[in-house]
């Protein structure tokens, strides 16, 4: 059985155009009722307003894999759409393109990345992009930009500040990550709190004894979730001194 964007078309269309005929015969209402209760999208949440198809990630994954090719404007215009799926889908094509592209692509998404975040406004958006094309593109000595995305106002800034750091994580170095949660440790978004704490984990995964000492110096003024999504890795007994030495902080 042929998925919905491999059926033969008479007339060209753009990929698009293509993805979005694939994601809309994909949707399903059940589905997109509880996306929007999961993402937060009723009045005064985080994701008020934001408009699901019901079409689950693997699915969007699989339509974007057909257009290897499609071109980081092409990707734009499912980002600019009032739907969460599409917008994810042109950002998945922006990272496809990231990863197989040379130095002239690279540049192109990522300028058109942080020109257009106002459409990069969920955590899934933030995590499935941030690192591959933010942290893809700085240099360990040009970090300002990190810097200035977590002063901003919008949470998704932040977030995508924070989460671009994992590349960083992943080659060992580990600076970026706690200067940037040094700074964000008063921030009063929850969804900050678990970034930077899940930032924190994935040091901890490479280096317990760095994670240690940033907990000996903050553990007494972290957040509790941000401190709690840092420790899952440690064992229990470790897990409740550094909770505990908290507790006695905040008492």
């Amino acid at each position: 059985m042929k998925e919905p964007w491999q059926k033969t078309e008479r007339t060209a269309i753009s990929p698009a155009q293509a993805i979005s005929r694939a994601l809309r015969a994909a949707a399903d209402p059940g589905v997109a009722r509880i996306l929007q209760s999961f993402f937060k999208t009723g009045p005064g949440e985080y994701g008020e307003g934001d408009v699901f198809l019901g079409v689950k990630v693997p699915v969007t994954r699989r339509s974007v894999r057909q257009f290897p090719a499609a071109s980081p404007r092409q990707a734009l215009a499912l980002l600019k759409s009032p739907f969460h799926e599409e917008r994810l889908a042109g950002l998945l094509l922006w990272v496809q393109s990231f990863e197989k592209g040379d130095a002239r692509v690279r540049k192109e998404i990522f300028n058109l990345y942080l020109r257009h975040t106002r459409w990069i406004n969920s955590w899934d958006l933030v995590d499935l992009s941030a690192p591959q094309i933010v942290g893809g593109s700085l240099e360990a000595t040009k970090l300002d930009l990190l810097d200035r995305l977590a002063g901003s106002k919008r949470v998704w800034d932040r977030r995508i500040a924070v989460v671009a750091t994992l590349t960083f994580i992943r080659h060992n170095d580990f600076k970026p990550c706690l200067r940037l949660c040094r700074q964000l440790l008063n921030d009063e978004h929850d969804l900050m709190h678990k970034a930077c704490g899940w930032m924190l984990r994935e040091v901890g995964k490479r280096d317990r004894d760095t994670l240690r000492a940033f907990l000996q110096a903050h553990a007494h003024q972290m957040p509790r979730t941000m401190l709690r999504y840092s420790l899952e890795h440690f064992q229990p007994d470790e897990r409740q001194h550094w909770m505990g030495a908290r507790a006695k902080a905040v008492a």
